[in-house]
């Protein structure tokens, strides 16, 4: 099981005039630590989970680019892009950036988008639920044509690309990670486009990857070829006391065959919560096998 890092929150001590240098010190510690992935959200106010709306928030593909510039491992993501914040030819091209200039590293996460009020508030379309899903398999499909050697032209109901031209390419495809656990829509983009799936540590996951292997079959897609990751929080205490119940919840994870564990630190920018979870988590996350 591999173990990333997401960062949500950058409200820290010394504000933004230090918010480059800590964040550095976090990506580096991460690092270093054994994290595989770091996240970033895709938004442009804090959510109400971590803050106010008017608390510090950075754009995620400019700070995905910083990160890209202060690491050499890591794998970089948005957890995830909100499809109507970006056209998609714009989107796939900003995907390919990160992975030429990170040498490899990144992953196209996406979904669907959910801020309405945040959307509003910038001026940025929020169609209704049922247009944004349907942005959102257009989408998928405009990403995997621009990321193959074809320029075609794309016509979708709302897209229209006349050239899908996108050099250079990326140095590999970017993996996609489909956010979100919506049975019907949701799970079903999963199983006909993505790499990875992004579920919750909740009493319904169990019931979540049913769905999602339901939808595999229909699709006549490998259910195991898709990574199922778990987002929750990575809570060790202020010196590691909670580290064993962490572990135990991986252990159940793992069981269930997730893959991947992406987690929130609390006050991650005092870097001993990330040195521990290296020394005490990543090692023994490392010998988990998810079950098929």
């Amino acid at each position: 099981m591999h173990i990333g890092l997401h960062i949500g929150n950058f409200t820290w001590p010394g504000g933004p005039p230090t918010l480059a240098r800590d964040l550095r010190r976090i990506a580096v510690t991460a690092e270093d630590a054994g994290f595989d992935r770091i996240s970033v959200m895709d938004h442009l106010w804090q959510i109400s989970f971590n803050g106010p709306p008017e608390a510090d928030m950075l754009e995620a593909y400019t700070t995905l680019g910083y990160l890209a510039a202060c690491t050499s491992r890591v794998q970089l993501v948005a957890w995830v892009t909100a499809v109507v914040y970006r056209e998609p030819g714009l989107l796939a091209k900003m995907v390919s950036t990160l992975d030429v200039l990170s040498e490899g590293r990144a992953w196209l996460g996406i979904g669907a988008a959910w801020n309405e009020a945040e959307a509003r508030g910038l001026g940025l379309p929020f169609p209704p639920t049922a247009e944004r899903f349907e942005r959102l398999e257009e989408a998928l499909q405009i990403c995997r044509q621009m990321w193959d050697e074809s320029d075609a032209p794309y016509r979708g109901n709302h897209y229209t690309l006349e050239r899908t031209l996108n050099r250079p390419q990326p140095l590999r495809r970017p993996p996609i990670l489909v956010g979100g656990e919506g049975e019907r829509k949701t799970l079903r983009l999963v199983a006909r486009y993505a790499d990875a799936c992004n579920l919750f540590y909740s009493p319904n996951l169990e019931q979540k990857l049913n769905v999602l292997r339901a939808h595999c079959t229909d699709e006549g897609r490998d259910y195991n070829e898709i990574e199922k990751t778990v987002l929750m929080p990575f809570d060790i205490g202020e010196n590691g006391e909670r580290a064993d119940a962490l572990l135990d919840q991986l252990h159940q994870l793992a069981a269930l065959g997730i893959a991947h564990a992406h987690g929130r630190v609390p006050h991650v920018e005092r870097i001993t919560p990330l040195e521990i979870i290296g020394e005490r988590i990543v090692p023994v996350a490392a010998t988990l096998q998810p079950a098929g």
